[in-house]
């Protein structure tokens, strides 16, 4: 894939406004510094949110991303929806952790993931940390006392704050809530983002971005749907010449991605587009 990186625009924000079509030269969606970044959603769970800034990321910088999910933020026929090129998915390794230890495996596991991807493609370091619903594996752990949840959580938040500094990567993170348990997070955080969905479409805020403008399409306003994500970020593609695919997501055929394991412990397959599961096996075998 050919980059052609365009001018990071949170400074150019505000002179969009005055454009007569923002939409072909607007940056759409915040840039992800490096060091731990929160966003918080309001209103919803977000997943849509999530996967176009992880997708976003992917168009504007090499590398691979790497994604340490819980509850199901990492969605496949999701993210095929609304990525403008399936080759981006071949980018995202994800790992599955269903309980705590799982969890907090999974996390200690990647850097071995991380080891293994580099020695197969030296040029394949990588560019993104994904952790989503950061506290949510141990909230309510029947298996755990409150300390113990609580210090598991910030080994695992310590984890991926070293992971931050080593590769010199942003480590992009959520919370189900904010509480005094989700607290160590933000306190973790070195960029803090908010994301409140209006009729208009999401609205980001952060101490360098502020959404101002927003795409307008054959219409005057968006609604945050798979086709409002989809032509986001197909202006992205364009803005790094990327080609993108034609929208024909209905006619997609389905695809065994990989296997994971369910909170039964049984095994499943994954039929949608080319996600990758990276490094999921290698936790459930070690009894996390």
């Amino acid at each position: 894939m050919r980059v052609n990186r365009p001018t990071r625009a949170a400074a150019r924000n505000q002179d969009l406004v005055d454009r007569a079509d923002p939409a072909t030269d607007a940056s759409l969606l915040p840039t992800l510094e490096e060091g731990l970044v929160l966003v918080d959603i309001e209103q919803s769970r977000g997943v849509p949110v999530l996967q176009s800034l992880v997708l976003d990321h992917l168009l504007l910088n090499e590398g691979p991303a790497f994604w340490v999910d819980a509850r199901g933020f990492a969605t496949t026929t999701g993210l095929a929806r609304i990525a403008p090129s399936l080759r981006l998915l071949d980018r995202i390794h994800v790992a599955r952790g269903f309980t705590p230890y799982q969890h907090y495996g999974a996390v200690c596991d990647l850097s071995d993931a991380v080891n293994r991807t580099v020695r197969a493609a030296p040029s394949a370091t990588p560019s993104l940390v994904v952790a989503p619903a950061l506290d949510a594996p141990y909230r309510d752990a029947d298996t755990l006392s409150d300390p113990q949840a609580s210090t598991l959580h910030a080994r695992t938040l310590a984890r991926l704050t070293a992971y931050a500094k080593a590769y010199d990567v942003p480590v992009l993170l959520t919370r189900t809530t904010t509480d005094k348990f989700s607290a160590a997070i933000e306190a973790a955080a070195a960029q803090q983002l908010t994301c409140t969905e209006t009729r208009l479409g999401p609205r980001f805020v952060g101490d360098a971005f502020e959404t101002l403008v927003y795409p307008v399409g054959g219409g005057s306003s968006f609604q945050t749907t798979f086709a409002y994500w989809r032509q986001l970020l197909g202006i992205r593609a364009a803005q790094v010449e990327l080609e993108a695919v034609p929208d024909d997501t209905a006619s997609r055929p389905a695809v065994t991605v990989g296997s994971g394991v369910t909170a039964e412990g049984e095994r499943t397959s994954f039929t949608a587009a080319p996600l990758q599961d990276a490094w999921i096996d290698a936790a459930h075998a070690g009894g996390r």
